[in-house]
């Protein structure tokens, strides 16, 4: 019986040995997998499909090309409803969307010539140029755009760009022909932008950047309305914060270059439209009011300040800051073709600054235009968006608009008014040139007070404190671009805010992409899955061999070395290898994780040639587990493979397996 149980256990053993052995030749068949894939694509060859894939336009299933075989009328309406999308919405439209596309239009207009009025004030223009930019580019955004809900107009934060950047140029030429070459300019670089396909340029303006950026051009705009909020005749132009400041207590100090009229007046209807706004927040049935606040905030107080100017004739001056003639009736929309100068003194600073002025009409247009068509359930083409942003920018500056884009507040009105289709696009623009054509002598006494007001109630949806809360809370390097813009903006300039955001966002890339991430892992119980030791307590670790996972995605000359020390110290420290477990470890193997690691240069692998050396002075092998494509062929070129000893597997626990089988068989 005992002679029969010893030759059962042999038989046993050489049965499991006899399986280890082959599992060891499985897994090393697999390794081949690794060792002998195709050559990668040459960096000409991938940057070469990258520029294809990004410049040339992918095939849509419903385009001109693709109905060669249809009757001629429906391939020319495919064509049209390509070339204009608005189109495809007139396909099921009916009464009932005519009717809510009609009142949401009406509902803008009345939201939006208060607010066209007040952000051409801020951007050191007439009130008429606020009421062209909101009928021109919105029919022509309505008409190529793939975004069925965007609202077009003038917007507080361009405004507030195109003037402090403008302002900034001491040169003799008048200050609307440089507004509207501006414009001119910023919309050639959006239909490059678009026509290229490079409407992804501007996701390297992180979200913490424009959260920053955004909030202190809000207070920019804040400052910059003090002037007409407390009728100041003589403010900075600069909206640097110690700048506004001190024009500020000058004008306090001299009694007579500010009016307490104008404050109580703006003040008073500030109050008003806030309230409302609170109202409509809190009782949807009340949302009206909130959009009609601005202007019922214009028709009460124009009569305020009529009644106090007339009563003040006597008076040299006005008591009450007004606005005075606009120009209307029959100038509708004049051309400003012949006011575009390209002059070579000044043309450079101006295609400077209708690049920055593109980028961030860009990025606010695009992210309007995908938030709302989230909650409508479709997409937009950004690409699309962008080169309708720039033609209507274009034929815009001809036609004495300034520069226009997606407007945020606008938007989330007619979308609340219930708007179906671009329709409602048209409909406002056609409601303020009748407005411009037929009411402009009716604003002849509307307060400057008032139009501050309205520009103020619209400064704190630029301030998203909880977002910056939450960015804080998540990465602190992100908060620290977030503080970068806004300190930059806040105290120098736009340019230098976006500057410094931008600048941060790309270190922290840098830094992260580089830095020695390096971590031991172990096999978690159970399981063939391996993880970080640090993470998971748990985790086994496996006797002999010591296993470490590179997380950088760049194995490269600024964290090479550190990698390399890192390793080696672990690996003659048994309480930094164990992280204070008890145990002791007498190390056959060291197991390199690359599965992390996109690419290696040629200094990394001089520190994991340098790395196997000492490894192998002490009796040490090393492998490498799951390499990528890129990093492999580096590796084989070098000839490292074949310095290990080909040790290179598909996975960890492979990895594990045969180095635990060879300690085995070789016993």
């Amino acid at each position: 019986m005992c002679r029969s149980s010893s030759n059962s256990e042999m038989v046993a053993s050489k049965k499991s040995t006899l399986e280890e052995v082959l599992d060891i030749e499985t897994s090393m068949s697999r390794s081949q997998w690794v060792l002998n894939p195709p050559d990668p694509p040459s960096l000409p060859r991938q940057v070469l499909d990258n520029v294809k894939d990004i410049l040339l336009p992918h095939p849509q299933p419903n385009t001109f090309s693709s109905m060669r075989n249809q009757p001629f009328s429906k391939r020319a309406f495919a064509f049209f409803q390509n070339l204009f999308p608005i189109l495809a919405s007139f396909q099921n439209y009916n009464a009932q969307k005519l009717k809510c596309d009609f009142m949401a239009g009406l509902t803008l207009a009345i939201f939006a010539v208060p607010q066209c009025m007040g952000n051409a004030t801020l951007a050191q223009l007439s009130p008429e140029y606020g009421l062209y930019t909101g009928i021109v580019p919105p029919l022509i955004y309505a008409l190529l755009a793939s975004s069925r809900e965007t609202v077009i107009g003038p917007g507080s934060v361009d405004s507030l760009l195109l003037s402090s950047m403008i302002q900034t140029l001491k040169v003799p030429i008048e200050y609307n022909q440089l507004v509207f070459t501006v414009t001119f300019f910023a919309g050639i670089f959006q239909v490059a932008f678009g026509l290229f396909r490079l409407g992804f340029l501007v996701e390297y303006i992180s979200q913490s950047t424009i959260v920053g950026f955004l909030a202190a051009a809000a207070v920019g705009i804040g400052l910059q309305q003090l002037k007409g909020l407390f009728g100041i005749v003589n403010f900075t132009n600069k909206t640097a914060l110690f700048s506004v400041l001190k024009s500020l207590w000058t004008s306090f100090r001299n009694q007579s270059a500010w009016h307490p009229y104008n404050f109580v007046i703006g003040f008073s209807f500030l109050c008003f439209i806030l309230f409302t706004r609170f109202l409509g927040k809190r009782y949807k049935k009340l949302i009206w009011l909130s959009h009609v606040a601005p202007l019922l905030s214009i028709i009460v107080s124009s009569i305020i300040a009529y009644k106090i100017n007339v009563d003040e004739a006597h008076v040299k001056d006005y008591r009450v800051e007004v606005l005075g003639p606009i120009k209307g009736g029959g100038s509708l929309n004049p051309s400003s073709f012949n006011q575009l100068i390209f002059d070579t003194k000044v043309v450079g600073h101006l295609i400077r600054i209708g690049l920055t002025i593109a980028i961030i009409s860009i990025t606010g247009s695009i992210a309007v235009g995908r938030s709302f068509a989230s909650l409508k359930g479709h997409s937009i083409d950004p690409n699309r968006e962008v080169v309708s942003l720039g033609i209507m920018n274009i034929v815009g500056s001809l036609t004495s608009c300034y520069i226009a884009s997606g407007s945020l507040s606008r938007t989330a009105v007619n979308y609340n008014a219930g708007s179906e289709t671009m329709v409602s696009n048209i409909v406002m623009a056609l409601t303020v040139l009748l407005s411009l054509k037929f009411l402009t002598g009716l604003l002849y006494f509307t307060p400057k007070a008032i139009l501050a007001a309205i520009i103020l109630s619209a400064v704190p949806g630029l301030i998203d404190l909880n977002k910056a809360s939450e960015i804080w809370k998540v990465d602190k390097m992100d908060f620290l671009a977030c503080a970068g813009a806004f300190f930059g903006v806040l105290f120098a300039s736009a340019e230098i805010g976006l500057a410094v955001g931008i600048t941060v966002s790309f270190a922290k890339i840098i830094v992260t992409s580089i830095q020695p991430a390096i971590a031991v892992i172990g096999r978690l119980p159970g399981t063939d899955s391996f993880g970080d030791v640090q993470q998971y307590p748990m985790a086994l670790n496996t006797p002999g061999v010591f296993i470490v996972s590179l997380k950088s995605a760049w194995l490269c000359f600024a964290n090479a070395n550190l990698v390399e020390e890192r390793i080696e110290r672990w690996m003659t420290d048994e309480k930094a290898y164990n992280h204070g477990r008890p145990g002791q470890n007498t190390f056959h193997h060291l197991i390199i994780d690359a599965s992390s690691l996109t690419n290696i240069d040629t200094t990394g692998i001089a520190c994991l040639v340098e790395l196997n050396k000492n490894m192998a002075s002490r009796g040490i092998k090393l492998a490498i587990a799951n390499p990528r494509w890129h990093v492999i062929h580096k590796l084989r070129l070098a000839n490292f493979v074949s310095k290990i000893g080909g040790r290179v597997f598909l996975s960890v626990v492979e990895a594990v397996d045969a180095c635990v089988a060879t300690k085995m068989v070789a016993v």
